[in-house]
Parts: structure tokens; C-alpha cells; sequence
């Protein structure tokens, strides 16, 4: 089932979203759900609070690029009750969107490379450091389940540059080829 994409100044995008239990209901069901609105949008991935749920879930689908990026042929995966750990001091610079804010996107510096814990889709824990692409992907996400997103990453004069276009996304003076849900 495809779900509404929450828009900018929804307030569960800015709630630090809580870890669930193992016996979470339909936990299965919301993923492929999860996958389905994501993939509808054309986006790599999609957090709990952008579907309106404060809860530590996002999925990630980065067989999209694997035209460009090959290590990511099949690369479809839930993170569940996921965190960063630590970050290196190796930063990038690379232009982000977000489905959360359609037609903004900014380059954003995040480090090159994250430690970060997680449960998979069948609950099996994960410990690991990830470099690359995916880590910019679960930077920008996981940033998501803290209640931050990638706008808070811009500097003074970036901000000011976009504060019109975060002002039509608040009045929900906006264009979307998804589902949105918008402040208004």
C-alpha cells in the first residue's frame, strides 16, 4: 500500500523517533509498505516519521543507481531500531534531497564513513562501519529518526536562500509526483 509522504513543518519530522519492540505488529507489512511508497516516489530511501510514525524504521533502495554504483545491484533493505554510533572526520560534500521537502535540494557535508548499529528485516543485529554512498544514504535517514533533516546541515546564507521554498512547502504551495501530506 502506498502511504502519504509527510511534508515539511509535519511535527512528528522533528521527533526523535523511539526504538520498537521485537514483537512490533505487522512489522513485515509496514516495510514492504515502507519499500513500495519509496519506490513510488523515486526516491533511495524513506524513514517511519515521514509516513507519520515516530519510530526507529527506514528502508533503503539503492539498486536504483546500481546502473552507476554495480556494488548496489539488489541492495533493498529495512534498518530497524538503527543508529549511528560514531562518524569519522573524513567529510563530503554532495547534493541531497529529500521526499520529505520536494524541490529543494542543497549540498550537504557529512562524513565519509559511519559506524552504525541496526536490526535487519529478520531482527538479527548488526554492528558494522559503512563507507560510501550508503553511508551518505543512512546519514541523511537515520538524521530522520533524531528529528533533524538535511536543510539543518546548511549553513546561515543556504538557509536563507531556500527559506521561501520551505515557506510554500508550510502553506502546501507545492508540486509532487507522490502522495504528500502537508502541514496546511
Amino acid at each position: 500500500m502506498i502511504l502519504p509522504i509527510y511534508t515539511y513543518g509535519q511535527p512528528v519530522l522533528r521527533k526523535v523517533a523511539e526504538d520498537i519492540p521485537l514483537d512490533y505488529p505487522d512489522l513485515k507489512e509496514l516495510i514492504a509498505n515502507m519499500i513500495e511508497t519509496m519506490n513510488k516516489a523515486e526516491g533511495v530511501g524513506l524513514a517511519a516519521p515521514q509516513i507519520g510514525l515516530p519510530i526507529r524504521v527506514v528502508v533503503i533502495n539503492l539498486d536504483v543507481l546500481s546502473g552507476d554504483l554495480p556494488e548496489y545491484k539488489g541492495f533493498i533493505k529495512a534498518f530497524i531500531n538503527a543508529h549511528v554510533i560514531e562518524a569519522n572526520e573524513e567529510t563530503e560534500s554532495m547534493e541531497e534531497g529529500c521526499l520529505s521537502l520536494p524541490g529543494i535540494h542543497e549540498p550537504v557535508k557529512r562524513p565519509t564513513k559511519v559506524h552504525v548499529q541496526y536490526l535487519d528485516e529478520d531482527l538479527q543485529p548488526h554492528d558494522e562501519w559503512v563507507e560510501g554512498y550508503l553511508a551518505r544514504v543512512m546519514q541523511h535517514e537515520f538524521d530522520h529518526l533524531e528529528g533533524h533533516m538535511f536543510i539543518d546541515h546548511l549553513g546561515t546564507l543556504r538557509k536563507q536562500m531556500i527559506k521561501g521554498k520551505l515557506g510554500s512547502l508550510l502553506k502546501g504551495k507545492f508540486r509532487s509526483a507522490y502522495r504528500t501530506k502537508a502541514v496546511r
